[in-house]
Parts: C-alpha cells; sequence; structure tokens
C-alpha cells in the first residue's frame, strides 16, 4: 500500500514542536498520505466527510476529532457532505515533542499510552470532542510557552477521555523514513540546501553512491524521485510562508529555490491542487512553536 499513497512533507522544521493549522474549506483535496509526525485533526461541519485511517474507512458525523500516529495512512475526502464551510484545525506534532525520558515520568503515562494506541488510530468520542472544542478553537491565538503548555494540557485531558476508539486493525509501520543512516544525512542536506540547486552527483556522492544507485535508493525509500522530493520540502517550506510571512510569492519562489516563478506555481498547483494565492486565501490563521 506504500507506494499507492502519498508520503507528505509536512511543513514541519527540525526546530519545530508542533503546528496549527485552522481553515475554513469546501473540500479535501490532498491525497490519502503518511508522514512520520502525529496529527491531531478536528473537523466541524463535516458530516458526510469520508475518513480513512490505515485498513478502516467510515462516513463521518458533524463533528470530530481524530489522533493518528506516525506513518500511520489516513486521509479524508469530501465523499457525501454538501457543506460550503466545513471547519478544520489540524495539528502536526513532531514524534519527539516529549522525549522518552520525560514520558517515563508518572505524570505522562496517560499521553504515553494514547501515544502508543494511535499507531491504529484514535476516534475520540463526540462528548470529549465538544469539551476540548473550545481550547483547541483558542490554541492559535496563544504564543510561546502558553501555547506549548496548552497544547500538552489537551493532550492530557483527551489521553484521560473515556470512549476512545481504535480505527484501524493494522498499526502504522514504525519502520520509517527516517530510520537509515543514510536518508538523514540526505533529509538534513536537503533541509540546509534546498533554496539552491542541488546536483545529482552531489547529493549521491553525501552517502558515497552512484546517482543510478542513489535514485534507486530514494524512490524505495520515500516513493519519490530525487527531484520529487527536493520539490516537495521546497513547497512546504513555500506553504508555510505563504501563511507566516507578507512575501510577494515571487520572493517565496527564488527562496524555495524555484529558478522562475512560472515553474514555481506549475509545482506547487500538482502538489496542492490550487494556485499559491489560492492556498494563501485558504488560511484563517496558524502558529509554530520554534
Amino acid at each position: 500500500m506504500r507506494s499507492e499513497v502519498h508520503r507528505e512533507i509536512t511543513q514541519l522544521s527540525p526546530e519545530d514542536s508542533f503546528l496549527v493549522f485552522e481553515r475554513v474549506k469546501d473540500d479535501f483535496d490532498f491525497p490519502v498520505h503518511f508522514h512520520p509526525e502525529y496529527e491531531l485533526n478536528f473537523i466541524y461541519r463535516g458530516k458526510g466527510v469520508r475518513r480513512i485511517v490505515g485498513d478502516h474507512s467510515e462516513e463521518i458525523s458533524d463533528i470530530e476529532l481524530v489522533l493518528v500516529g506516525p506513518n500511520l495512512v489516513h486521509g479524508w475526502e469530501l465523499h457525501n457532505c454538501r457543506c460550503k464551510e466545513i471547519y478544520e484545525i489540524t495539528v502536526h506534532i513532531q514524534q519527539d515533542l516529549l522525549d522518552d525520558k520525560m514520558l517515563s515520568r508518572r505524570i505522562f503515562k496517560g499521553i504515553r499510552d494514547m501515544f502508543n494506541r494511535s499507531n491504529h488510530g484514535i476516534l475520540f468520542s463526540e462528548e470529549t470532542t465538544l469539551q476540548v472544542m473550545p481550547r483547541l478553537m483558542t490554541l492559535p491565538k496563544l504564543n510561546g510557552v502558553q501555547y506549548f503548555l496548552e497544547f500538552v494540557s489537551i493532550l492530557s485531558e483527551l489521553a484521560s477521555s473515556e470512549n476512545q476508539t481504535l480505527l484501524s486493525t493494522q498499526a502504522s509501520e514504525l519502520h520509517d523514513f527516517q530510520n537509515s543512516e543514510s536518508i538523514k544525512k540526505v533529509y538534513e542536506f536537503i533541509q540546509e540546501n534546498f533554496h539552491r540547486k542541488i546536483p545529482l552527483n552531489e547529493i549521491a556522492e553525501l552517502v558515497n553512491m552512484s546517482p543510478v544507485s542513489f535514485n534507486r535508493f530514494i524512490k524505495s525509500r520515500t516513493g519519490k524521485t530525487f527531484i520529487n522530493y527536493v520539490n516537495d520540502t521546497r513547497i512546504s517550506y513555500a506553504t508555510r510562508w505563504l501563511i507566516e510571512t507578507e512575501k510577494s510569492i515571487s520572493e517565496i519562489s527564488y527562496d524555495c529555490g524555484f529558478n522562475n516563478i512560472a515553474n514555481f506555481n506549475r509545482v506547487f498547483k500538482k502538489a496542492k491542487n490550487c494556485t499559491p494565492s489560492e492556498f494563501r486565501r485558504e488560511f484563517v490563521g496558524m502558529k509554530r512553536v520554534l
């Protein structure tokens, strides 16, 4: 199944703890995908939307909250939903938001156990969702340490809530993209150099491979060609800057390493099914922790 789904590169940088996206939308146009970060997804006015998590598929009710573990295939499709103002809050969470030593403390046992269960995907009860909804809606308006502590508090409330439902019978695969020294080198190098042209020979030499062997390697580990993987990284940064900054689209294009704005617009639309301008208008708000 991995070869049939999209390996998303989220907007989280290595320095971020988590990202919160808040938006009103009329469609779910992102393909079924997976990524190494946890994802907490809240949907309101989504009756008729189809949820896919692992081997689970179901039409959702008007409101729902789901926690998806690392590398678990997931996605939401418009399906039978007729609402044109679907409200969504998505939180992408680094795997090491709370490190192993902290999670081993008794006070964090509930969150640790919840994270472990999320490898199957967790649907929280409607009662729990309604309880945390005001806190989730307020989260993007907070800053700094208060922002971080409030989110950890929300996780704690969710961990202790009743009537949680595991969605997928199969757990996510934990032998993921990052668990390779070679791919870690590639990832870190691209994170530092995506703003410029990266010759295939240069990246292949980094991991002591021929260009042909490297192309096979990156395709087998990410499902993408090297240039597609680099472009996905560039688009990831572009989406952040479109939301977080007042930079012009042409500035963002060149800062992300595209040699001309026409190419940037083409690659962006192929990845996001909308133009950079449309993407910028779609988001109501976003916060990030450094």
